[in-house]
């Protein structure tokens, strides 16, 4: 029998192959624009619209307003293939994240990876339920 022997071997793999994902975003001819670099593809809003339609004019990033929200979003639900985690966590990761990406250096872009992405989904803890008096 040919395959993975171990299915789990496979899913640890994937996941450690997401937190090498790297995303670009960068200006060019006055259009935004967002990419994956893992896999060469341009990161769209088609898919992030269909949850939540916040800037159907596109990404933005650097602030915080529809623009950054809908980029935030994008990231979140391409990155963790998940809609409920993404809903859940991209006004948070707008706010610590997005609106404080910026095109510095000489390439004029931002780089931020799935390591980076990880670390901001660990920090963002839903609110503690207050405890119960008995």
């Amino acid at each position: 029998m040919s395959g993975i022997s171990d299915p789990r071997s496979h899913v640890q793999s994937r996941a450690s192959d997401d937190s090498d994902v790297i995303y670009v975003g960068y200006r060019h001819r006055g259009r935004v624009i967002v990419e994956k670099q893992s896999d060469q593809e341009q990161l769209t809003p088609e898919r992030s619209l269909e949850l939540a339609n916040h800037s159907p004019s596109g990404f933005e990033w650097g602030y915080g307003g529809s623009g950054p929200a809908q980029l935030a979003l994008a990231l979140l639900l391409d990155y963790t293939d998940d809609e409920e985690v993404a809903l859940a966590k991209y006004t948070t990761f707008k706010t610590e994240v997005v609106s404080q990406l910026e095109c510095t250096g000489s390439d004029g872009c931002w780089r931020l990876t799935g390591r980076e992405i990880d670390a901001a989904l660990r920090e963002t803890v839903d609110d503690p339920v207050a405890p119960s008096v008995n």
